[in-house]
């Protein structure tokens, strides 16, 4: 007797049909395509996290830089005094407090001069 998959079937293509709500023309109709249309966005998710991190590092980059040329130091030797110092902020914090708290900032600069 053969073992029939019509329920298991009609799951998994609701499943990805569900997914691929609001794709343009046959991309939420019809299963072969939508299933390729979600993975294919699923690829692009993933690429773009990527892209995000590496976007937001340049501009926390930018912002010491800047806050570092305001106290007369280059990024490079900003960073390397920081770390000579055993400071232990990363650029994530160094780029909010060099955005927000300018004053802080200096005196960070100053402690490691």
């Amino acid at each position: 007797m053969r073992v029939k998959g019509g329920n298991t079937r009609k799951k998994r293509h609701k499943k990805v049909l569900k997914s691929t709500k609001g794709y343009r023309m046959t991309k939420s109709k019809l299963y072969k395509v939508a299933n390729e249309a979600r993975l294919h966005a699923g690829q692009y998710a993933y690429n773009d996290r990527q892209k995000k991190t590496s976007q937001m590092r340049q501009l926390w980059v930018k912002r010491i830089n800047a806050a570092a040329q305001n106290n007369d130091l280059k990024y490079s030797e900003f960073m390397n005094k920081i770390k000579k110092a055993g400071i232990g902020l990363n650029k994530k914090s160094l780029a909010e407090i060099a955005l927000n708290q300018p004053k802080t900032f200096e005196s960070i600069v100053k402690e490691i001069s």
